[in-house]
């Protein structure tokens, strides 16, 4: 049985993204010749073709049911941002080096009809929340949200409660609070679990900790996690949520870190298979030849 079809799509790109303005050409060609009605974001900027329809990022919703994102990892992050508040779903053609996220080839144009007709596999993405204090602007991630020192290389010093309980008071170079999605992006780097997107869940991933005995933790996504910072860090620390612009943290705040009541669709070709990408990124497949031969 088919999901419901799409009746008109939203492309969204960024300026710097190599060969994007030539995919964003074929693909309004490609859309075009197909009678699919289609917009783009006004943040594509000049690379949108002649004589398309330009919208404003945060009306997407009012003249789309689809999202399609051509470039990398990081483009389709920064359009999570925007798509999530419009309930719109997104759709990744990749343009990027990894592309963990983006799995449509700029050159098989053709597996978005399938996709527009309903043939599709729909992912929901859980996404974290952050505040501090009092402040009542929270801010959103679909990866990450990490807490680092303030343009210095210092040891920051932090105490962990997860629904009000003691978790740790550590040393370390910061924190990373990451989801299912992001544990193959930052958290992976600082030694993290991979965790499969499915999974309700969040992982704790000190970055450098000053003790041998500090590890990851994986907690149910449901938990309420609360970073305390101490007074007695130096400087002034920061966070940063999917690689965004940091936020200054005061020290002796509290940081809270929680699930977001809006989760994120990410759609997928029918031949989507999560484990066949870690092989293909991670260079499993080659490691797996060596084996056998």
């Amino acid at each position: 049985m088919s999901n419901p079809s799409f009746r008109s799509i939203a492309i969204m790109s960024r300026d710097g993204i190599p060969g994007a303005e030539e995919t964003l050409a074929a693909l309004h060609a490609h859309l075009k010749h197909r009678h699919i009605d289609h917009v783009f974001a006004d943040s594509s900027g000049a690379m949108a073709p002649a004589g398309a329809t330009i919208v404003p990022d945060t009306k997407l919703s009012e003249h789309a049911d689809l999202l399609i994102v051509v470039g990398g990892d990081g483009s389709l992050l920064n359009a999570a941002h925007i798509a999530v508040e419009q309930s719109l779903p997104i759709l990744g053609i990749n343009r990027g080096r990894l592309g963990f996220l983006t799995d449509i080839h700029p050159q098989e144009l053709e597996t978005i009809d399938a996709i527009i007709a309903g043939e599709y596999v729909d992912e929901k993405r859980l996404m974290l929340q952050a505040s501090m204090g009092n402040n009542p602007k929270t801010i959103i991630a679909l990866n990450d949200i990490v807490l680092t020192p303030d343009r210095h290389s210092q040891m920051v010093i932090f105490t962990v409660t997860v629904d009000n309980q003691l978790l740790y008071a550590q040393r370390a170079d910061g924190l990373i609070l990451a989801t299912p999605t992001g544990s193959t992006a930052y958290a992976l780097s600082g030694g993290g679990p991979i965790l499969q997107p499915g999974i309700d869940a969040i992982t704790l991933v000190p970055m450098f900790p000053h003790t041998l005995s500090s590890r990851p933790i994986v907690i149910s996504s449901n938990s309420m996690v609360r970073v305390h910072i101490s007074h007695t860090n130096p400087k002034p620390l920061c966070i940063s949520n999917d690689g965004r612009d940091p936020i200054p943290v005061p020290t002796d705040s509290v940081i809270t870190v929680k699930r977001y009541e809006k989760t994120l669709h990410l759609i997928h070709p029918l031949n989507y298979n999560y484990y066949q990408i870690l092989q293909s990124k991670l260079n499993w497949e080659k490691h797996a030849e060596r084996t056998h031969n």
